[in-house]
């Protein structure tokens, strides 16, 4: 048997080089600034998207709901889409140092697409940047967003039909979202919503879930209130028990949003519900205010520390509170560190522990194997015991 072969003849090859030549020659001697599948990924996923505040609404004392718009004027034209559960990183200048702190999605992927985006937040006790927002924001005002993050969103191939979700607080925020996905035709899972307010009057968004509960059959709202008895409500906290009698028989999902105080409850009840472990999602856990409490907790003799912290070729010492964490210390004293999530999850604030002693709750320590070994810490979530050194690889 003879293999047959197809040889480009000499002349052919002369006029197919002659014709790329030919082409080469035509072609625009200016450099292309861009291709049309990289402005694409730009729109989808930008780093950054430059917005107005549209509306302020106040929910109850201390909490407010922001509605962005785009700034064509500065680049931006368009809300960038996102999956309902995800996360936008807010960027704030604070006597002049930059600062970022990550608040979910309130309002839904559909009402991206017509133009704007909504974020609820609420006061937090000694929070730098809550307490900025909700004393200057106000309409008109320019703002600065990240483009959408997080993986706190259902997805068919991970997640069972039934969702049983778990809110405290402004936690509810991501779920206010992912119910109005479902009542647009954008998500298809049945939500279960057990939501944990401490009496009826501090319930967020109470009458728009009233509202989404009778749009679809898919949604059933459940309100748990720990310091008021009602008729029509639960009372007391979200423990296992509740869960089953609301859960189906069948195999079901449980994703938590809510405050520190609710993870470190809620999580001992779930494991009592025996759950495969891809069936349980978190939120991000949020920046945490202080290890007092944390079971792991090993305590330290000192009530401060110094942190002396080199970026670049700077090098500084500072002096903290044991109660905040490194970041939370660099911060307080003009030094601005990369972050994104807060909570131990990202890794964008990766730094390098050259000396002293530090804790990270065990429930949040999201390090390498590596970075165990060789001191990477991610500060967002590393608490001082004793006085430290450390290297930042990068500042803003």
């Amino acid at each position: 048997m003879t293999e047959s072969k197809s040889v480009m003849s000499d002349g052919a090859f002369r006029e197919q080089l002659q014709e790329r030549r030919d082409r080469i020659d035509s072609a625009s001697s200016q450099a292309r600034k861009s291709f049309p599948v990289n402005d694409f990924a730009r729109r989808l996923h930008p780093v950054r998207q430059y917005m107005k505040i549209g509306k302020v609404t106040e929910l109850e004392p201390g909490t407010k709901c922001f509605r962005f718009v785009p700034d064509p004027a500065r680049g931006t034209d368009q809300c960038a889409p996102f999956l309902a559960g995800q996360y936008l990183d807010v960027y704030i200048t604070i006597n002049g140092m930059t600062v970022s702190r990550p608040y979910s999605i309130s309002s839904s992927p559909k009402e991206a697409e017509e133009g704007f985006y909504e974020l609820t937040i609420k006061y937090v006790d000694d929070g730098l940047v809550s307490k900025y927002v909700l004393d200057n924001w106000k309409e008109g005002d320019e703002v600065e967003l990240s483009g959408p993050e997080g993986s706190f969103f259902y997805s068919p191939l991970r997640d069972a039909r039934t969702v049983v979700c778990l809110a405290g607080g402004s936690g509810i925020t991501p779920f206010l979202s992912l119910a109005q996905a479902i009542v647009d035709g954008y998500e298809d899972f049945q939500m279960i919503l057990l939501y944990g307010s401490r009496s009826e009057d501090h319930i967020l968004y109470k009458d728009k879930f009233d509202e989404l509960e009778k749009a679809s059959d898919k949604i059933k709202v459940v309100h748990v209130l720990s310091d008021e008895e009602k008729a029509g409500y639960e009372h007391g906290f979200i423990t296992a028990d509740l869960i089953r009698k609301y859960a189906p028989s069948s195999e079901y999902s449980v994703f938590v949003c809510g405050p520190q105080q609710m993870y470190r409850f809620v999580d001992k009840e779930i494991e009592k519900l025996g759950l495969q472990q891809k069936f349980v999602r978190h939120e991000l856990f949020g920046e945490i205010h202080g290890p007092a409490g944390m079971e792991d907790y090993p305590g330290t003799d000192m009530p401060e520390v110094k942190i002396t912290v080199s970026i670049r070729d700077t090098r500084k010492t500072v002096t903290g509170s044991v109660n905040d964490s490194v970041m939370q210390t660099l911060e307080k004293n003009g030094i601005s560190v990369p972050a994104s999530c807060r909570s131990g999850e990202c890794g964008l604030c990766r730094s390098q522990l050259v000396s002293g002693e530090v804790y990270v709750p065990k429930a949040v320590d999201g390090r390498r194997l590596a970075d165990l070994k060789f001191g990477g810490i991610h500060p967002c979530v590393t608490f001082p015991l004793s006085d430290l050194e450390i290297i930042v690889p990068y500042a803003k």
